[in-house]
C-alpha cells in the first residue's frame, strides 16, 4: 500500500439518482458511500472503454433501481454480477454473490458525480502508466478483504460520518 496526500472528502447530495446513456435504466441512492474507488485492472478498461473505472461503494439497502431492468454483462459467473442496461448496454452498477451489504455502482453513472473522489485505487500493476488519480491508498493489486473495514472506516471517518 503507497499513502497519498490526505484530500477533503466531498459528500454526495442526497437522495442521489442516476442511469445509463439513453436513460432506460435509472438507479436511486439514499446514504452516502461507504467508500469511493477506481480500478484500474484492464477488465474495468475494457468494460468501461477508458483507463479505469469508477466506483461508490453504497449500502445494499441503501440503493434501489427506480426504473427499467438490467442484465447481466461483461464477466460473468458465480460471485461477480455486472448489471448493464439492456438497451444502451452501458454498465451501471456491480453486485457481488453473498454480499448484499454493498453495490458498486459506476460514479460515472451518477446525474451529479462532482463530488466523486477515489479513496483508493486498485490493480495500479495495470495501470495505464500516464495516469494518475488523487487516490489516498493505492494498491497493486486488490487489497486483502480483512483490510477493507479500516479502509471503509478510515473513509467514513474523512467524510464527516460515523454510518
Amino acid at each position: 500500500m503507497i499513502d497519498g496526500a490526505t484530500q477533503p472528502v466531498k459528500q454526495m447530495t442526497l437522495p442521489a439518482e442516476g442511469g445509463c446513456r439513453c436513460g432506460q435504466l435509472r438507479f436511486r441512492i439514499k446514504r452516502q458511500p461507504m467508500m469511493t474507488s477506481v480500478c484500474h485492472c484492464t477488465g474495468c478498461q475494457r468494460m468501461s472503454g477508458s483507463a479505469f473505472s469508477t466506483t461508490a461503494i453504497v449500502p445494499g439497502d441503501a440503493f434501489e433501481v427506480i426504473a427499467g431492468k438490467s442484465v447481466l454483462g461483461g464477466l460473468r459467473g458465480p460471485e461477480i454480477h455486472h448489471h448493464h442496461c439492456p438497451d444502451c448496454l452501458s454498465w451501471v452498477f456491480t453486485r457481488l454473490e453473498g454480499m448484499d451489504q454493498f453495490v458498486n455502482v459506476r460514479a460515472a453513472m451518477l446525474d451529479d458525480a462532482s463530488w466523486f473522489s477515489p479513496f483508493i485505487e486498485t490493480c495500479t500493476s495495470e495501470m495505464l502508466p500516464w495516469v494518475t488519480t488523487p487516490a489516498v491508498h493505492s494498491f497493486k493489486k486488490f487489497p486483502e478483504f480483512e483490510a477493507y473495514a479500516g479502509l471503509i472506516a478510515e473513509y467514513l471517518v474523512s467524510l464527516g460520518s460515523e454510518e
